[in-house]
């Protein structure tokens, strides 16, 4: 999660599990984190409501009935933080189910390799 190359690798890992809204999800909020200007964050907010929150979405992430509460009530008044409880929980969710399972995927040793032979050439 610290280096694109490794977001990028997880990434492809969930796209083959389906559960890459996971990851789209979590960079968005990351992004979110990050903008000071008002009216983009009301509209980055609105954005990723409609693309993660909402029951409507083909790519909804899973979030149990206290966040969702939670992110209803902060979207009355978006901020950088109207998402945290729910990249929270959903980065727990990836760090305890899908990680483990990369880690042990052809993809992960096949990034290992790459790697190592690179720092052996260089």
């Amino acid at each position: 999660m610290k280096t694109p190359a490794g977001r990028n690798a997880f990434r492809e890992f969930l796209r083959t599990e389906f559960s890459e809204e996971n990851m789209l999800f979590w960079m968005a909020c990351e992004d979110l984190k990050r903008e000071a200007n008002k009216s983009v964050i009301e509209e980055k907010a609105r954005l990723i409501y409609e693309d993660y929150i909402s029951i409507l979405s083909p790519k909804e992430v899973s979030l149990d009935s206290r966040v969702r509460e939670v992110i209803n009530r902060n979207m009355l008044e978006p901020s950088q933080h109207t998402f945290d409880d729910a990249q929270l929980q959903i980065y727990t969710l990836m760090h305890r189910d899908s990680y483990p399972r990369f880690m042990n995927s052809a993809l992960y040793r096949e990034l290992v390799q790459t790697l190592s032979e690179k720092s052996v050439q260089a």
